[in-house]
């Protein structure tokens, strides 16, 4: 099982949980941490994710830097690649292709999906969509990531 998705599972339902786990993938991923994430779903193959949009993630003509979308996107499809993964198989992110749709501003939403029968030892890339909150889509991903048998 994921090492992400049972804490998750524990802590959605209680006051703040969400929040809590939110902090505690900054705290095991610390780069995560710099876009302030807040995980709103999370289950096998699927994650929602959102950041606002504060001064610390902009750029200088005051919208969402461009790195920050695609910290964003890595960590909706790495928690996804994770739901997924066997536990004798591991993941590492190996390449990233991004499209800028739009201008990101205002609360950004990353969305990504997999079907689990696409999870396997090679090359598995992830879908990952950045909407703002007209719901328009602002960033589009694709991350490649490697998988192959634990050592």
């Amino acid at each position: 099982m994921s090492s992400f998705l049972a804490p998750y599972n524990r802590l959605r339902g209680i006051p703040f949980g969400r929040r809590l786990f939110s902090l505690g993938v900054g705290w095991r991923a610390p780069y995560f941490a710099s876009i302030r994430p807040y995980v709103a779903e999370y289950r096998s193959g699927y994650a929602e994710v959102r950041i606002a949009d504060r001064r610390a993630v902009r750029n200088h003509i005051g919208t969402v830097h461009a790195i920050a979308l695609c910290n964003l996107a890595e960590l909706c499809a790495g928690l996804v690649v994770d739901s997924l993964m066997p536990a004798q198989l591991r993941w590492i992110p190996q390449g990233m292709t991004v499209k800028y749709l739009r201008k990101a501003s205002g609360t950004l939403t990353g969305k990504c999906h997999l079907d689990p029968s696409a999870v396997r030892e090679g090359s598995v890339i992830l879908p990952v969509q950045v909407f703002n909150a007209a719901g328009e889509l602002v960033f589009e991903a694709a991350i490649d990531f490697y998988v192959s048998q634990r050592k």
